[in-house]
């Protein structure tokens, strides 16, 4: 069945889609990204729904769900991705029943997929070290046609382990966000959360030459204000961001990583520092400190590999 042969919702349940959509935006502050995920999973849910007799919101019952999540476990779906779906299912009902489209909310009784919480892959002070340090080589190996994409990637690399910005954050910078004097980001987090993050000098160092010798060549006339701009003069896209990554990690001859794991790294390198929690959560832009506290899960891991290896008696 194709996207034109999927009938469309009744009207009660589409206007009741809108209505939480509409919520999403006004109330909580979710990302347009967010809002269109949810918006695609509680139209998918309640679509399984009419096909099983349900007509109106207070016929998805709770047979309804759990078929619904098992259907999708059925064909393979990661647990990661049922738990989003069954947390934006859960999320509208809540919200239907609040606003009295529902009498009673099913999902109060929907038991979540368990999903395995795994540690975040990071690199160590030394190799992000050697992936940083090719960054800036390649720059002097660059011929002249190719120098604005190596300052880009090094002036890259740099931002997003030396502040801990999300890849979404970085491209989404204009040049304005960045005050290179006093070494800080403006960004635009989840929830439309703006924060404050600072770099080092090194990420100062290369931003500069960016915007010093590499932006200029790439800028046109209807370029927008991006901090980072494409070939063709657009806004560096999230793509090319993890593009650039992996093919330094390449040249570096470090583990193969993505973009987030500079992330990772910056945040278990500070708290090996001596960096409180708090701070790191800042930095890092967390609503939930638990989010955070997953980096000293990685520093422990760490510590006991090397007593293993090390200690006479481990």
């Amino acid at each position: 069945m194709t996207a034109s042969d999927v009938p469309p919702l009744p009207a009660a349940l589409a206007d009741a889609v809108d209505g939480f959509s509409q919520h999403l935006a006004a109330r909580r502050g979710h990302s347009a990204h967010t809002r269109r995920a949810y918006r695609a999973d509680v139209t998918g849910m309640l679509r399984y729904a009419v096909r099983h007799g349900a007509f109106t919101l207070d016929d998805v019952t709770l047979t309804v769900l759990r078929g619904w999540l098992g259907m999708q476990a059925d064909r393979g779906l990661a647990r990661s991705t049922l738990a989003r779906r069954s947390a934006a299912a859960r999320a509208f009902l809540r919200w239907a029943h609040r606003e009295g489209l529902l009498g009673t909310d099913p999902s109060a009784r929907l038991a979540s997929p368990r999903v395995p919480r795994s540690l975040p892959t990071v690199l160590s002070a030394d190799a992000t070290a050697v992936l940083l340090d090719t960054a800036r080589g390649a720059v002097d190996d660059a011929d002249p046609e190719r120098r604005p994409g190596a300052l880009r990637a090094w002036a890259a690399a740099e931002l997003l382990y030396g502040s801990g910005v999300r890849v979404g954050e970085l491209v989404a910078c204009d040049v304005p966000a960045v005050d290179l004097d006093e070494r800080w980001v403006r960004v635009l987090g989840k929830g439309d959360k703006e924060r404050v993050v600072p770099f080092g000098l090194p990420a100062a160092r290369a931003v500069r030459r960016w915007l010093d010798e590499g932006r200029p060549r790439l800028v046109r006339a209807d370029s927008p204000g991006a901090l980072l701009l494409g070939d063709r003069g657009g806004r560096w896209g999230q793509r090319q961001v993890r593009e650039t990554v992996h093919r330094l990690a390449a040249a570096a001859g470090v583990d193969d990583v993505a973009p987030h794991a500079l992330r990772h790294s910056a945040a278990t390198h500070l708290l090996a520092g001596g960096s409180d929690l708090r701070t790191v959560q800042e930095v890092l832009g967390h609503s939930d400190l638990g989010t955070t506290q997953r980096y000293t899960h990685v520093d422990a891991e760490r510590l006991r590999s090397v007593f293993e290896q090390a200690f006479p008696r481990a």
